[in-house]
């Protein structure tokens, strides 16, 4: 099923600002909140899918790309929460940590299981790998959770012990005249507790660094900059949430021959000046392999010619671009006596001055001598 707009999603024009998409995403979060729609799906699907609409459009980078490649531009690189706890954990901030509180009865962040952190690994492509798609190894160390103490980081028959600082409550509350501030308790850090005797495989961190091997499936099409998500691939989370995702950030290098503009690639094609004036039919590459293109009588340098459907596949499944091959007139350096007697003529037909012809060294010195007498 196709996904909607993600403008459509949150009822704003094209050329909304951040403001008005935020304020738009604010009201849909607060009508569709599964605390305020129990049982509801549809509630719930809406909710969500506000949710991923608002990660991409709020992001100025991931916007411009949605805006040229539409969601294949963002895929695996934006929105798809899996549960309403991602959805807190990503925007509970731009709602000043406390409007899900104040309207759904305290389900509040220093409650909810945190999320595990994301992490971003490099996928280097060569243009064809990125034309035709593949599959990639990618390696790259993440926190898992150490299997000695699972996560509690005390040492097995140890249990750490409530903060005396917050009372277990992994907050604190400062206040100053009228004003209160609740703010993470900075002894246990929002745990709520401390180690007394620290795990000897972990230190007390809970987690353990490991080298991890995944395959990373890269669509067809992708290009520089995009990314690809591998949802519950990043580190584990501290407080029992789900796992953060690994993002994967596509590079495509350079190629030898083609420069890609978006979905075209551009070819600049050497032709002789007698295939320019003449006319010819010659072989040019393109990623499918080498095909015939004709060159008209009286081509210019610099004319374009278009070969399509031999461009990239676009992201999204439609047709793939065009190759445009750029000629440009190739000049000898070196010429034959036969080439060069032949251009001299073709200049003195067409009345065209062109630098006389070099003498060699011993018809120099007949000439001089023939002066001197």
């Amino acid at each position: 099923m196709a996904k909607q707009d993600y403008y459509e999603v949150l009822g704003v024009e094209r050329s909304a600002s951040e403001r008005e998409i935020a304020k738009a995403y604010r009201k849909m979060a607060v009508k569709y909140h599964p605390d305020s729609n129990p049982g509801d799906d549809d509630a719930d699907r809406r909710f969500k899918q506000a949710a991923e609409a608002y990660e991409v459009l709020s992001d100025s980078d991931k916007r411009a790309r949605y805006d040229q490649y539409g969601h294949a531009g963002v895929e695996n690189g934006g929105g798809g929460f899996r549960n309403a706890e991602d959805i807190f954990a990503a925007f509970g901030e731009m709602f000043g940590g406390g409007i899900f509180e104040d309207f759904f009865g305290g389900r509040g962040r220093a409650n909810r299981p945190r999320r595990g952190a994301d992490i971003h690994a490099e996928v280097i492509l060569t243009l064809e790998e990125a034309a035709m798609g593949v599959d990639k190894t990618i390696q790259f160390h993440r926190n898992e959770i150490c299997t000695e103490c699972h996560g509690g980081g005390s040492q097995p028959g140890s249990q750490p012990e409530p903060c005396q600082q917050c009372g277990g409550r992994g907050q604190v509350v400062q206040s100053a005249g009228i004003l209160r501030m609740q703010t993470t308790c900075p002894v246990c850090q929002g745990r709520g507790s401390i180690i007394i005797n620290p795990c000897d495989q972990c230190q007390g961190n809970g987690f353990k660094a490991r080298k991890v091997t995944l395959e990373v499936a890269i669509p067809a099409g992708v290009d520089d900059g995009m990314r690809v998500r591998l949802n519950g691939e990043g580190e584990a989370s501290p407080s029992g949430g789900a796992a953060g995702d690994c993002y994967c950030l596509i590079k495509v290098k350079r190629h030898k021959i083609f420069h890609r503009d978006g979905r075209n690639l551009v070819l600049q094609l050497p032709i002789a000046y007698t295939q320019a004036v003449l006319g010819a039919e010659v072989e040019v590459p393109t990623l499918d392999g080498p095909t015939s293109l004709k060159i008209p009588r009286g081509t210019q340098s610099g004319e374009v010619f278009k070969l399509k459907g031999h461009g990239m596949p676009d992201p999204q499944g439609g047709r793939k671009g065009d190759m445009l091959v750029q000629t440009f007139i190739e000049t000898p350096k070196k010429l034959s006596a036969k080439q060069e007697e032949l251009l001299r003529e073709l200049a003195e037909h067409d009345q065209i001055d062109v630098s006389p012809q070099r003498k060699n060294f011993f018809d120099k010195i007949k000439d001089y001598f023939a002066i001197e007498k």
